[in-house]
């Protein structure tokens, strides 16, 4: 990291630290009525990040975002990552829609969706993932759309499109084209403003213990749109979902690290604090184990994940590289928050510290944006097919 961007990241850590943090209490409260995207707290806080010049940092100038490299960013975002809301807070929780439409809108596309995306004024969701097929596996997709005249007609349906209750549109992904060469080709991706009718939110599904995810079912039928809303070309939307995944999955792992250097710095202000059994906590061999390991874990996820940013920063897909840190760094989050909350005993348990909702939040991390056992099954084949891949030769 350079000088400038050492600087930013102190002001970005001084913004999330003193201002996101002491407003969680009231944005988990909020979220649960009005979804993530819209708790009122976060007026203010956008408001103070665009005054400060944190908003937008990863989106190109050109949209108005603050330009910053890809790699400049993931720095960023493992500070972001301190706190759940802090994506939220400086407008970057949409920057993988953002990503997806920089790439592939077209003009008008660019105009309606993109640039109100980048400036927060309205919202995005994408319908991945069904409830009938194995949402680990795209090419199972169930939805379909077909092209009538200068119209698209889409039925589909989906679940845990996230943000859906509160979005101005949603990327579907649909079979297109059922005979196409192959089964990668037959689908497309096509933006459906969630108030086109036949477009409904069935509910937001209860994850948990808390509703406010925004986590959405959602039911598609006869919906009509212009032809003008497929994004990308016809029977792209396989290479557009894995372009959007991609650095997405390096944006969790960053943010992942944050949460986890957070339960960290909790878990050692507690060690030195508590006395039991004739000396403070942090004087026991066994709570010295856990800072260890935990700060070992953290370390090296966080090397990985830079060497990943860093590959696909240079224009390689990082394949190996991205899923071996989705399985790991998944792995990492869930034992230091774990260390963290048996430090702090029966406190640990309560909603008295963070580490209670950290702690739901980071088993997520397992399923989304690729279960664990693909992820391993993946980088096994690839290495299996071509050991040379390995990252360290």
């Amino acid at each position: 990291m350079n000088k400038e961007l050492r600087e930013l990241r102190t002001s970005l850590r001084t913004f999330i630290d003193k201002e996101v943090i002491p407003a969680e209490p009231t944005f988990f409260e909020e979220q649960e009525e009005t979804g993530y995207w819209m708790a009122p707290v976060l007026e203010s806080l956008r408001a103070s990040a665009k005054k400060q010049g944190l908003w937008a940092l990863g989106h190109p100038k050109e949209i108005g975002g603050g330009g910053l490299s890809f790699m400049d960013f993931v720095y960023l975002n493992e500070v972001i990552g301190r706190s759940e809301l802090g994506q939220f807070a400086v407008g970057s929780a949409s920057m993988q829609d953002c990503h997806m439409l920089y790439l592939y809108g077209s003009d008008e596309q660019k105009e309606r969706w993109l640039l109100p995306m980048v400036r927060g004024e309205i919202f995005p969701s994408v319908g991945l993932t069904e409830p009938e097929v194995a949402g680990s596996d795209p090419t199972l997709m169930q939805s379909t759309a077909r092209f009538e005249g200068d119209e698209i007609v889409v039925n589909a349906h989906k679940w845990f499109t996230s943000g859906a209750n509160n979005a101005a549109f949603t990327t579907v992904f649909a079979e297109t084209d059922p005979d196409a060469e192959t089964r990668h080709k037959r689908f497309s991706a096509i933006i459906v403003p969630t108030d086109t009718p036949g477009y409904r939110v069935e509910r937001v599904v209860p994850t948990m213990g808390h509703i406010g995810g925004g986590h959405c079912e959602i039911r598609i039928q006869e919906a009509r749109v212009p032809a003008s809303n497929l994004l990308g070309g016809r029977g792209e939307g396989f290479v557009i979902a894995q372009r959007r995944l991609g650095p997405g999955r390096i944006f969790h792992c960053m943010r992942w690290l944050g949460q986890a250097q957070r339960a960290f710095d909790l878990m050692c202000e507690r060690a030195k604090s508590r006395y039991a059994h004739g000396s403070l906590l942090s004087e026991k061999g066994e709570i010295q184990r856990y800072i260890a390991e935990s700060a070992a874990e953290i370390q090296s996820h966080r090397l990985m994940t830079l060497e990943a940013a860093r590959k696909l920063d240079m224009g390689d897909d990082a394949r190996i590289e991205i899923s071996l840190i989705k399985f790991h760094g998944a792995k990492m989050l869930h034992n230091v928050i774990d260390r963290a909350i048996q430090v702090h005993g029966a406190k640990g348990l309560t909603s008295d510290t963070p580490l209670e909702r950290m702690y739901r939040e980071a088993r997520y991390g397992r399923v989304y944006d690729g279960p664990d056992e693909v992820h391993r099954m993946s980088v096994a084949r690839r290495l299996l097919k071509d050991p040379s891949l390995a990252p360290w030769t």
